[in-house]
């Protein structure tokens, strides 16, 4: 997004932008800024004037903040005409990546634009991998708790644990890996299994891998019919 009041500036770096591959939403004023960036997550880079009617670049990068839903990942920078060095000195307090100075140098707006969009990627990246671990730690507890006595799982029927009543190949798993064969025999997704035993979809993932390998059953069509009629 780029935003400046004066028009002709906000057209030639539109252009100059999108020429570089980028889809560019211009913007002659900090309200229509505030709304375009609300109304489209896909943006993930502004670029502000300094000094411009109603809310300064500053100013605005603190709104955009305010606005911004948590986990948005987004950077900005700012152009400023000013030779004053507080500009800049504010801008980068506001938590702006970068700044330039008019008129625009296009070679260093490309190298900066290009750090900018490299960023966020990375921020793309960082966050993925933090989701992924919390999705981890919280199946590694769910697995864990199967160590500690629990109440009955809620609709599943009884089922005894004994290896004399639990024909080969189930005789090799937990309680709460039959849970999980038992719900697979009645044909049931992964996402039904974990609503019905209150536990999260990757954890049902990594019960199912375990059932199969220990079972050496193939598949869940194959582990259905060598599950044991429950009568």
């Amino acid at each position: 997004m780029i935003v400046d009041d004066e028009p002709i500036i906000v057209e030639e770096l539109a252009e100059f932008i999108e020429a570089l591959g980028y889809q560019v939403t211009p913007c002659h004023n900090t309200r229509d800024a505030l709304q375009a960036f609300q109304q489209d997550e896909d943006i993930g880079i502004v670029l502000s004037d300094m000094h411009m009617p109603g809310l300064t670049g500053v100013q605005l990068v603190g709104e955009l903040a305010r606005l911004a839903r948590p986990g948005r990942l987004y950077e900005t920078a700012i152009f400023t005409g000013s030779t004053d060095k507080q500009d800049v000195i504010l801008a980068l307090r506001a938590g702006v990546s970068d700044y330039y100075q008019k008129p625009v140098n296009l070679q260093e707006l490309q190298a900066g634009v290009q750090r900018l969009h490299d960023r966020v990627e990375q921020k793309v990246r960082e966050q993925q991998i933090r989701q992924q671990i919390q999705d981890l730690a919280a199946s590694l507890n769910d697995m864990h708790s199967e160590l500690i006595p629990t109440m009955p799982v809620k609709n599943v029927a009884q089922m005894s644990t004994s290896a004399d009543t639990i024909p080969e190949p189930f005789d090799k798993l937990s309680r709460r890996q039959l849970a999980v064969a038992q719900l697979i025999a009645k044909g049931m997704t992964n996402y039904q299994i974990s609503c019905e035993l209150g536990i999260t979809e990757n954890t049902v993932k990594l019960y199912v891998s375990q059932i199969l390998r220990l079972t050496r059953v193939h598949n869940r069509t194959q582990l259905a019919l060598c599950y044991p009629s429950s009568g």
